[in-house]
């Protein structure tokens, strides 16, 4: 079994990957996401996946590494990591009693055997309507300055999340029923 490195400081992903039964390694590679206009939201996830998989993957060519990369989209507005508080309210103000798009990029790479592998899962949320005053307790309970849209789907989704059509992991941040077979095609299963 190959060893497997997720590049990613990100605590949902590494979760959902140990809930799943894999052992890794987190090595991030220091990436700065970039905000590309001109890409569509799955050109920009696999962009970015891309450079986070690859900052890592030349320092560590006989692992596995696993890269991803989420946005969410509204009427072709592409919604990042927030700045600060302000900005996140005003994300979740947008997306408010509206249906958006979560897109997770995902790259897969094995520098030493030149193995590449692209994915991206897309799921669809409804919120509810939100007040102001919900907008602000749901914020007071959670980090969002590190989640695309400003908002945690694990995290209380019933306060804000009306529906998810698709992979709930993927609004999570690593769409699992994509990760596991990529991942096995790398012979990399998890522990049982």
């Amino acid at each position: 079994m190959r060893s497997l490195i997720l590049a990613s400081g990100s605590t949902r992903r590494a979760d959902l990957l140990s809930e799943a039964g894999y052992r890794f390694t987190v090595v991030t590679g220091q990436v700065v996401e970039l905000f590309v206009d001109f890409l569509t939201p799955r050109e920009l996830t696999l962009f970015n996946a891309r450079r986070k998989a690859f900052a890592v993957a030349p320092r560590h060519p006989e692992a596995v590494v696993l890269a991803a990369d989420t946005i969410v989209s509204l009427d072709h507005k592409k919604f990042g990591k927030p700045k600060d508080l302000a900005e996140a309210h005003s994300f979740l103000e947008e997306l408010s009693g509206r249906t958006h798009s979560v897109f997770t990029g995902v790259a897969i790479v094995h520098y030493s055997q030149s193995r590449l592998c692209y994915e991206v899962a897309q799921t669809e949320v409804t919120f509810r309507d939100l007040t102001a005053s919900e907008i602000e307790a749901y914020l007071s309970r959670i980090n969002p300055l590190d989640k695309a849209g400003g908002y945690a789907a694990q995290a209380d989704p019933g306060s804000i999340i009306e529906t998810v059509t698709g992979s709930f992991t993927n609004v999570v941040g690593l769409p699992m029923e994509k990760v596991r077979p990529t991942l096995a095609r790398f012979e990399v299963v998890p522990d049982c």
